[in-house]
């Protein structure tokens, strides 16, 4: 490790308590969907301390619609602003890098099963506890923080480093897709989602789906003679469990989750049904994340996911008159795989080995990230790489804030390796 690389990482250590202060106002900010404005407020104030230039733009839906890895929306972008700014090199004869992070968390609801305050970012034990405090306010952290160090330790690098906070990757990826539609393009990206200081090698495609059950309605007294809606719903939701079994069971899996025990989850995410205790419910609707292997057919996966749906309602008779409704909505994501030679790995992996003294692991993510974007579309070599942390989506959700600073540190040298040093 060379002087100016010994300065920068004792500039990423003379910020810490700021960084942790800066995680923690994110973490109050509820950025759940519809809600983002408030967080990107904090994150394009302290670009601006920096001395950067912000964009601040709301997604153009008409912009984003016909492109490829679009995700169909029902809502408005009215007032849900994604944030960018770019740190511009003097002599621009490097390679260009993107740091990008989702603004957008999914509720803490229940709040009650919580043993901290989820809109508090409370620290306890060397974690930090919190909706987002994880998932992914740490990694927003740690990407402004490194490109602060830089920036304070007087670094010239040769390449351009654009960060960007976005909305919706939780639902859609639009923000990300918004981005690179507005013109932000490099020649790598990097996502610090909270992998635990991993690179992300395979991501699977993720899909929504929301299935209407029809029912008869009636007061609980006649109830003989209604078909609740909410039972007839049972057994296409067995039928969504069977066909999770089978695509699991299956051998011809990619080489990346060979070795994965359960890779494709189907998950009956939400149900509504019903009014009122003493009414037979005439209408349930649940809606199932399905996910599916890199370099899969998503129209050939719903059209599998439809027809299943379809034979167990032909076994029913009320249903086999009143089939239920199939509709896909919102993320609709494919999977990607990204080559472990690609040069943004040896940039990264330098950085940890310098950081960490081990060598880079490597994972198969059965989720999905926004890295598809630049990697199938853009051909951007992007992986994701950022802190320890759990609980994600599940209460008392947290990060280490000791690997969050390590993670800060190597992203810090992995930029000045990659876009390089005048």
């Amino acid at each position: 490790m060379d002087n100016i690389e010994a300065l920068v990482l004792r500039g990423v250590e003379q910020n810490w308590k700021r960084e942790v202060g800066f995680l923690r106002n994110l973490v109050r900010q509820r950025s759940t969907l519809g809600n983002e404005a408030d967080a990107q407020r904090v994150v394009a104030a302290e670009l601006r301390e920096m001395g950067l230039d912000v964009d601040w733009w709301q997604v153009n839906h008409a912009a984003i619609a016909t492109l490829p890895g679009y995700s169909p929306v029902e809502w408005s972008y009215e007032g849900r602003p994604n944030v960018a700014a770019t740190w511009r090199s003097p002599s621009n004869d490097g390679r260009s890098l993107i740091l990008n992070g989702h603004i957008d968390v999914v509720p803490a609801t229940p709040e009650h099963h919580w043993t901290y305050d989820p809109w508090d970012g409370q620290v306890a034990d060397g974690r930090m506890y919190g909706r987002g405090a994880a998932d992914m306010k740490a990694g927003i952290a740690a990407m402004v923080y490194a490109v602060r160090a830089l920036r304070e330790a007087d670094i010239r690098l040769k390449g351009n480093v654009t960060l960007e906070t976005v909305i919706e990757e939780e639902c859609t990826g639009n923000g990300t897709l918004a981005t690179l539609a507005r013109g932000y393009t490099a020649d790598a990206a990097i996502i610090p989602e909270p992998f635990g200081q991993v690179g992300l090698e395979a991501q699977l495609g993720v899909m929504w789906a929301r299935v209407t059950v029809r029912g008869a309605a009636a007061h609980v007294e006649r109830a003989d003679e209604a078909v609740n809606a909410i039972t007839k719903a049972y057994g296409l939701i067995q039928a969504i469990e069977e066909l999770e079994a089978e695509v699991n069971a299956l051998e011809n899996r990619p080489p990346h989750y060979r070795n994965v025990p359960h890779p494709l989850n189907y998950n009956v995410g939400t149900i509504k049904a019903g009014d009122w205790p003493s009414s037979v419910p005439s209408e349930c609707t649940f809606e199932v994340r399905i996910a599916a292997y890199p370099g899969a057919d998503l129209d050939e996966v719903q059209t599998q996911f439809r027809t299943r749906l379809a034979e167990a309602a032909d076994r029913d008779a009320w249903l086999s008159e009143n089939p239920p409704q199939v509709d896909f909505y919102a993320i609709r994501g494919e999977g990607c795989v990204v080559d472990r030679n690609e040069e943004l790995f040896l940039s990264l992996e330098g950085a940890h080995k310098k950081i960490t003294r081990k060598h880079l692991d490597f994972i198969a993510f059965t989720g999905l990230s926004d890295i598809r974007f630049f990697n199938l579309y853009h051909d951007t070599p992007a992986t994701c790489y950022g802190p320890a942390a759990g609980n994600f989506h599940a209460p008392d959700e947290w990060v280490d804030l000791t690997s969050l600073e390590a993670t800060t540190k190597v992203l810090a040298l992995t930029i000045m390796d990659w876009c390089g040093r005048e």
